[in-house]
């Protein structure tokens, strides 16, 4: 059997157990999947034990190699927060998400970067997350910190190609750090997607001020609100307003095989079928 091009999955529920993830995964027909390494709604969580580490790699084992996985850390992170207090609770807790990551034998955390509250300049907010990233790196070792671009909702940084730049050049390792594009969040802060040569542009743009030699994961999700609106709304593959064209371009290009690409549209109970039509777009 000719192995994938393409790592597709969604991501699932750690519910009764980390070690779930891949059974859940496998349930789908998914060959790479996403997941949350603790409850993604609480700063704390007891520690990952033998069992749950063992049993997670022996769940893994001769399916999902690490680099099919792209775990997510909690949405309460915020790596630029613009007050000490929050900033030193967000630090902690997302070193803690790195160290969980170390121990399952992954090689990704894919993260929000962070929002300013208008408390703070979007340059000031910007170099705390770079400041934020390195500071785990230099604690951790083997994980990649995964920067996803965001919608530019509310006070949201990274909606724009240039502030993804902006983060990485800071970074004193950067082969420890990527980005994960998704697709309903770069439509939203207006990158087009949903031509071939609105496709081409976006991605051209992306490789020339960020570089695709960063990109370690992407989302995969269509929009339910337009072009530069600026609200993350996710809806099914085809269902929304970036349309089906788009998953069919990714489909066919190299340059996504060999990350993983994950669907966080709303139904899971359809994820089974829209992993089923992307794959039929695969050349």
């Amino acid at each position: 059997m000719k192995p994938a091009k393409k790592w597709i999955g969604a991501h699932v529920s750690i519910s009764g157990g980390i070690e779930n993830a891949p059974c859940n995964a496998h349930a789908i027909g998914a060959n790479a999947f996403a997941l949350f390494t603790k409850n993604q709604r609480q700063w704390q969580a007891a520690p990952l034990s033998k069992n749950n580490i063992q049993s997670f790699s022996e769940n893994c084992a001769g399916e999902f190699a690490a680099g099919q996985i792209l775990p997510h850390d909690s949405y309460l992170i915020n790596l630029g927060h613009p007050e000490a207090e929050g900033l030193q609770k967000s630090r902690f807790a997302f070193f803690d998400e790195m160290q969980r990551c170390e121990q399952l034998g992954l090689d990704r955390l894919n993260f929000h970067p962070g929002s300013h509250l208008k408390k703070c300049t979007e340059k000031e907010c910007l170099a705390t997350i770079a400041e934020s990233i390195n500071l785990a790196l230099a604690k951790s070792k083997g994980v990649t910190a995964v920067i996803e671009n965001t919608a530019g909702q509310g006070s949201n940084m990274g909606y724009r190609f240039e502030q993804l730049a902006e983060m990485i050049e800071p970074i004193k390792d950067k082969t420890r750090v990527g980005v994960c594009i998704d697709t309903a969040h770069a439509f939203a802060a207006g990158y087009d997607l949903r031509t071939e040569k609105a496709f081409a542009t976006t991605f051209d743009e992306f490789d020339k001020i960020v570089g695709l030699k960063y990109l370690k994961g992407m989302h995969l999700n269509d929009s339910k609100k337009d072009l530069g609106s600026r609200v993350d709304r996710h809806e099914s593959i085809g269902k929304g307003l970036i349309g089906i064209d788009c998953f069919r371009f990714i489909m066919e290009d190299p340059r996504f095989n060999g990350i993983p690409l994950i669907l966080e549209t709303p139904q899971p109970d359809i994820w089974t079928d829209e992993i089923k039509l992307l794959r039929s777009f695969e050349k």
